[in-house]
């Protein structure tokens, strides 16, 4: 993942859990309490925005979306 799609993704999950958060690429944005399922549907819906893209309802598997690495992955294989 490039840095500007982390730097992307991380303000992402900041407009969601607060200012202050700063996760890891690998790190659980669930486990870490940055995410619950109810914020997945903001998640998905910011990143949706940031990045033009459409995320079908069939992809919205909360281990797709458990860290900024695997977001990442996701984007690429969407060609993002």
């Amino acid at each position: 993942m490039n840095e500007e799609i982390q730097r992307k993704l991380v303000g992402i999950v900041r407009g969601i859990a607060g200012a202050g958060v700063n996760p890891e690429p690998d790190e659980s944005l669930f486990d870490a309490g940055y995410l619950d399922s109810f914020a997945l549907l903001d998640m998905v819906a910011g990143i949706e925005r940031e990045f033009n893209v459409k995320i079908p309802d069939a992809d919205l598997n909360p281990r797709r979306f458990d860290s900024l690495e695997r977001i990442g992955e996701y984007l690429q294989s969407r060609g993002v």
